[in-house]
């Protein structure tokens, strides 16, 4: 058949409405015997908005970079007005950069908790979305052009590094609270990315604070080895343009990373689906009980970290009363919060299935059909 308009739930499936279990501000429903818990190490069930535990740990991750941030600047700009050196001066931006964005992290976090209104019927999750991507403006215009355009002018204009031990001293120090602050987001990010490796993580994270605090931290750790490097070539040559190029590698490094996350977080302003595993739970859900013969059409989309919206077109028995298909949608929006916590919207339609037009290429269906891909 041909692709299937959005359930509007407004039949006897969905979940408007206080004569309908389960809404969106209950997201275990009176016939959900397991409730919102969930297992953090389980990346179906992870991300429920009752897993204060694992949201901490993002909240964690942030500060931990914050705290390392406000030091390594403060100690780059003293070194820098020591040394003179340009690489110095760029790392020195960089963390003024990194506070910034840790803290407009922050504030799209605490501003996406603001309750729905009449405008905004969805909530306020995808603001962390919004903050992420200026996270990423932030960088490329304050960190990466600034870098890009020191390195150029002391390129063209070299300088003696004055005091290079004092810069070797900053870097060490920079080197040891950054390598800290990885740490802590490494860890942090265990729960919800479970055997999966951080590139993957990066890549496929529902939640912008970690995935742009563990970009950030490598960035970070890579930017002080180009000053590093770029300190030690113009000490030992006396020359500084190497400490220009310094500067230039950092600037460019930044360039990059602000470029990932900026992709990133478009698609995630965009509005991503579930992933494949959480779809393959919702599917099976759905058809794990005596109501639903098989889902015919899926579509799901992020209202935020912690809150996803699965609208459904769900095949029942012809000779069903419509008291009866009441009662089974809301079973199985039960069975579906009891899987995946974060399905705080669900909207089900009933209809007849039809072999003849049925869409075997739906992208959701499919999952279920061959959850390998």
């Amino acid at each position: 058949m041909p692709p299937a308009d959005p359930p509007a739930g407004g039949g006897p499936a969905g979940t408007a409405g206080p004569d309908h279990p389960g809404g969106p501000d209950d997201p275990g429903g009176p016939d959900d015997p397991a409730g919102p818990a969930s297992d953090a190490d389980d990346p179906v069930r992870a991300g429920g908005p009752d897993e204060p535990a694992r949201a901490s740990g993002g909240v964690r991750g942030v500060f931990t970079a914050l705290g390392a941030n406000l030091g390594i600047a403060a100690t780059k700009f003293a070194a820098f007005a020591i040394t003179g050196s340009a690489s110095m001066l760029a790392e020195s931006v960089h963390s003024l950069a990194d506070c910034g964005n840790q803290v407009l992290l922050l504030v799209g976090r605490q501003r996406s908790r603001r309750a729905e209104t009449e405008q905004h019927q969805f909530g306020f999750g995808t603001e962390r979305y919004f903050y992420g991507f200026i996270v990423a403006v932030v960088l490329f215009t304050v960190g990466a052009l600034f870098s890009v355009y020191e390195g150029l002018d002391r390129i063209a204009h070299p300088e003696r590094v004055d005091s290079p031990a004092v810069a070797f001293a900053v870097l060490a120090v920079g080197i040891a609270l950054e390598s800290f602050s990885l740490r802590t987001a490494v860890v942090a990010s265990r729960p919800a990315r479970g055997p999966h490796g951080l590139v993957h993580f990066i890549r496929h994270a529902k939640a912008p604070e970690l995935p742009t605090v563990l970009l950030e931290d490598m960035a970070a750790l890579a930017g002080l080895g180009f000053a590093l490097a770029g300190v030690t070539l113009s000490a030992i040559t006396g020359r500084g343009e190497w400490d220009g190029a310094g500067s230039l590698a950092i600037g460019c490094l930044l360039g990059v990373v602000a470029v990932v996350l900026a992709i990133e977080m478009k698609s995630l302003l965009l509005g991503e689906s579930a992933s494949a595993e959480v779809v393959h739970a919702i599917v099976t859900a759905l058809e794990d009980g005596p109501e639903v013969r098989r889902v015919i059409h899926l579509r799901t989309v992020h209202l935020g970290p912690d809150a996803l919206l699965v609208a459904a077109k769900v095949a029942i028995r012809g000779d069903e009363t419509g008291a009866r298909i009441a009662r089974g949608i809301d079973a199985a929006e039960a069975r579906v919060r009891a899987a995946v916590p974060i399905a705080q919207v669900i909207y089900l339609e009933p209809d007849l299935y039809r072999a003849a037009d049925a869409d075997e290429t739906d992208p959701a269906v499919a999952v279920l059909r061959d959850p390998g891909d």
